[in-house]
């Protein structure tokens, strides 16, 4: 390949046309993929490397690092429950808050204060009624009857809490670790940590609520101030969720490849050292040409068996759209992805577990949505031996009220709430921390979000002190301060 000072006229005659024109007649046409998950495509093998200072050549930003002690954890799925769901209706049983029902918060309690209730609003008991569930005994709201079958092989850590009662930054908090925006999010951290299995499909997928996307946007899967190959990659709601995955009219394959390496001919002519936004650009056009060969069978789900698409509730018009993404999230684990996030819940309010106005029918219809698609993936992965070096985490943004928002809703509440986290060396069957006797306020063994992402980190073999990026003269990572490992649970 040509040096950055060969002669134009290696690029031959045809380059007299504009770069729009051949990206149009060379088949780059993936705009409909979305250009953020082209963004987080895999350069290893992009001829690219020919063109870049010596010391950086075939270094490639996604290639598969070891992790710093052998751990048990490969990749991760989490079940962002968008909006909040409350932990007195799911996962912390308070049956004080149902004899103080209609009556103010307890004085001994002390003052709270969220968006639009405040210790003088009344307390609003939970009709939802718990059982211990599995030879543990951990009590789940009957809103999860197939989850509670699961009960064994989930950890609830019923006192999370986090800083800050408005959607956007609790939002960004939970996935970057700040109440800002502009810092990685944990599925970059990962990738920055471990790199990528695959160099066919993305390595940071994220697929959001056909109902809308979530408050805080884009900063919530971004790579903030890494390059941006560690971005997180959209995959469009529905049953299609990438699209032009099929060359068009005669675009052949050994045709794309010759247009791929003429581009970086022209990328080269004009990319300098550190470059990210190009090498980006670039090896987004990679993946695109892998992608075409090897996603069609990834995103397929007629290759599974009509018990396993049952198993996620596929076969029910309430449950297939979640019960779809479930099961894509456990093919893409299968071929190598590293870390997917599905969010339950999109668009505003009542489209997600945001239940102000009504906690009941809120609720009821949002777990309805997702229990038996997060049961079957628990199942489907245990049965196939990919539990243990899967982590799966459930939990939203923060948790809601125990006192009442009108006379039906709850609203926010990150001072005390409920996570939960299965597979990936996680101790399930185990209950930590507690809530205070109506689930305002975590009183027993506190962990705030810094811990749960270092947990996280640390099931992945990952030492969030250890995984730091200089920026701006600063050491940063996930956890900021510093996080605890909850150590009862791993």
């Amino acid at each position: 390949m040509p040096s950055k000072n060969s002669p134009a006229k290696c690029l031959g005659p045809s380059m007299a046309t504009s770069r729009r024109d051949f990206l149009q007649q060379g088949g780059m046409g993936f705009g409909s993929l979305a250009l953020a998950s082209m963004l987080a495509g895999d350069a290893a093998k992009s001829s690219s490397q020919a063109a870049m200072p010596a010391h950086q050549r075939h270094i490639n930003p996604l290639a598969k690092k070891p992790a710093y002690w052998k751990a048990p954890a490969k990749s991760v799925i989490f079940l962002f429950m968008a909006g909040g769901p409350s932990q007195v209706e799911t996962f912390d049983p308070k049956p004080m808050l149902q004899k103080l029902h209609g009556k103010p918060v307890p004085e001994q309690l002390g003052s709270v204060q969220t968006q639009r209730t405040t210790e003088k609003s009344l307390l609003l008991g939970s009709k939802r009624t718990f059982r211990k569930c599995g030879q543990s005994g951990i009590e789940v709201s009957d809103l999860f009857p197939h989850l509670a079958t699961c009960a064994d092989d989930i950890a609830v850590v019923r006192s999370v809490y986090a800083d800050s009662v408005v959607h956007a930054p609790a939002l960004y908090q939970m996935n970057t670790g700040r109440t800002l925006m502009g810092h990685p999010s944990l599925g970059s951290w990962v990738l920055y940590g471990l790199g990528s299995e695959s160099e066919n499909l993305p390595a940071y997928v994220v697929m959001l609520d056909p109902d809308g996307p979530i408050v805080g946007g884009p900063p919530c899967w971004g790579a903030g101030y890494f390059p941006q190959v560690y971005q997180g990659t959209l995959f469009r709601p529905g049953p299609v969720p990438i699209l032009n995955l099929q060359a068009a009219g005669n675009r052949t394959r050994p045709r794309q490849r010759q247009n791929l390496d003429l581009l970086e001919q022209l990328n080269n002519l004009h990319r300098h050292e550190n470059d990210t936004v190009l090498s980006a650009r670039a090896a987004s056009y990679e993946l695109a040409f892998r992608m075409q060969n090897h996603a069609p069978e990834a995103i397929d789900l007629s290759q599974e068996t009509t018990s396993t698409q049952s198993l996620y509730g596929i076969d029910h018009p309430r449950t297939e759209e979640f019960g779809r993404r479930c099961l894509l999230a456990r093919r893409l684990v299968e071929r190598g992805v590293r870390f997917v996030q599905l969010y339950c819940g999109g668009g505003p309010g009542n489209l997600s577990w945001d239940a102000h106005s009504d906690i009941e029918e809120n609720h009821l219809r949002m777990a309805g949505q997702s229990d038996k698609p997060v049961a079957g993936l628990l199942q489907d992965l245990k049965r196939r031996g990919m539990l243990d070096s899967t982590l799966v985490i459930w939990g939203g943004e923060f948790g809601r009220t125990p006192m009442s928002e009108g006379s039906l809703g709850r609203d926010h509440s990150p001072f005390g709430f409920s996570m939960w986290l299965a597979g990936g060396g996680v101790r399930g069957g185990t209950t930590v921390g507690a809530t205070d006797e109506i689930g305002l306020h975590a009183v027993d063994k506190p962990h705030h979000v810094r811990d749960l992402h270092a947990t996280i980190l640390h099931q992945l073999g990952l030492d969030q002190d250890q995984l730091t990026y200089v920026y701006n003269g600063r050491q940063e990572k996930l956890t900021d301060t510093g996080g605890q490992v909850i150590q009862e649970i791993v």
